[in-house]
């Protein structure tokens, strides 16, 4: 009957699950892939953005008040399991939290790729899901160590000579990066002018900001059909961080939003399956190699 197709993704806080990919990760399970989120840290040095959510007691708490959160927006997009990797949110650097011996950012990079590869092989992920090194511009150190374990852990999984304690070796098959599309971003901009409304990119475009970002080349389209509404409510479910009143995030007409991103946009990073490129499946290659 060939293997249960999985899909795992690294995510660096709670929300980024839901910002990146999560209508891709919704069709996928409504298709019958088996969906598994690796969440790296608890998000506690994250800020509280909703206005409706500041309070002393969320402050205090806001570890376990994210945690929450996720449980409630994995549920909006389907994942099968959810796994943490145990670390402390990093925080930006030169920060006190970026210099924590919990921190991700301070913690062992082998043990890290270690954490990761124990829970590749468990699950016989043949997909990954992960950050490239370009992260839009956004250094945020958590997010940096993403990707660089998820590379190595993509490897070392396959390799029996490491970590032989963490189980059997395990090969998955292909690498994705979350990407995005520079003409997309604009294509919003100019929607948000073109109906009259304030853009909220207007001062990044005028001083250049799109312009210094690099940009990965996409090369795989996810149509997300109806599950394109997934990423908004599974984004809600993190009230701490998300205001319902954004423009950023909610600022366009919800139907809009469907004509401009009808898709999630991937860059294959590495794989071990023939495939063609364009694709428009994350499994393309895969389904054939597992079926035997």
């Amino acid at each position: 009957m060939g293997e249960t197709l999985c899909l795992l993704s690294v995510h660096a806080h709670p929300d980024d699950e839901s910002s990146k990919g999560a209508a891709t990760v919704a069709r996928y399970h409504a298709e019958g892939v088996h969906t598994v989120l690796v969440t790296c840290t608890g998000g506690e040095e994250g800020d509280i953005l909703n206005p409706a959510m500041e309070s002393e007691e969320v402050r205090a708490n806001l570890g376990a008040v994210r945690k929450a959160e996720l449980e409630a927006a994995i549920g909006v997009i389907g994942y099968d399991e959810l796994y943490w990797l145990g670390y402390r949110d990093s925080g930006m650097p030169d920060t006190d939290s970026n210099g924590h011996p919990e921190s991700f950012a301070q913690g062992d990079f082998d043990e890290a790729v270690g954490r990761l590869v124990a829970i590749i092989r468990r699950t016989r992920a043949q997909v990954i899901l992960t950050y490239g090194d370009e992260t839009r511009g956004y250094r945020h150190p958590d997010h940096v160590r993403v990707h660089e374990i998820s590379v190595v852990a993509f490897d070392r999984a396959g390799d029996p000579n490491a970590y032989p304690e963490l189980g059997e070796a395990y090969q998955p098959l292909k690498l994705y990066y979350s990407a995005w599309a520079r003409q997309s971003f604009i294509a919003r901009h100019e929607k948000f002018l073109e109906l009259g409304l304030e853009s909220p990119y207007a001062e990044r475009m005028a001083n250049g900001w799109l312009d210094r970002l690099p940009e990965l080349e996409p090369t795989t389209f996810i149509d997300l059909g109806s599950y394109e509404q997934v990423r908004r409510l599974a984004l809600l479910a993190h009230a701490t961080q998300i205001d319902p009143n954004s423009k950023h995030w909610f600022g366009l007409p919800e139907e809009v939003e469907a004509e401009l991103h009808p898709k999630d946009v991937f860059h294959l990073a590495k794989s071990s399956v023939a495939t063609e490129i364009p694709e428009d499946d994350l499994f393309a290659g895969v389904r054939e190699f597992a079926a035997h």
